[in-house]
């Protein structure tokens, strides 16, 4: 089974903050990983956080050749399917959209676990774990 990546463990493995030294490590040694999947939301949101002005770590062309790199892996496109099973999760489980749309992108790839800063560690949503790497 397939691990997938939130987009916090990809701006971590960019950044070059000094505070983030051990993070930036830790997320490195993960995407060393063959067993990935991530979602267009993902990718999305890690190119709008790596380019962003207010504190960009890299250059749109480069944000472009991470992401193409990161396509060997399986990628879950968001569809309407996936959007409303989204919102139905984002009820359920009383989480944001965004972090609902995560999760139901891991369940479609058939992932058993989301490494993510984001939601609660080890929380489990109907057979999928929530793991913080940085803990």
């Amino acid at each position: 089974m397939a691990t997938f990546i939130d987009t916090n463990i990809l701006l971590y493995a960019i950044s070059t903050a000094e505070e983030e030294m051990e993070k930036r490590a830790i997320a490195r040694r993960i995407l060393l990983r063959t067993d990935l999947a991530f979602s267009v939301q993902v990718f999305q949101e890690f190119y709008v956080q790596a380019t962003r002005p207010s504190g960009a770590r890299v250059a749109p062309e480069v944000a472009v050749r991470f992401i193409t790199s990161w396509t060997r892996f399986p990628v879950q496109l968001m569809t309407v399917d996936l959007m409303f099973a989204a919102f139905a999760a984002h009820r359920r489980f009383g989480i944001s959209y965004w972090d609902a749309a995560i999760i139901e992108a891991a369940r479609s790839l058939g992932c058993s676990e989301v490494l993510t800063e984001d939601l609660q560690d080890h929380q489990s949503f109907h057979g999928l774990h929530a793991v913080n790497p940085f803990r």
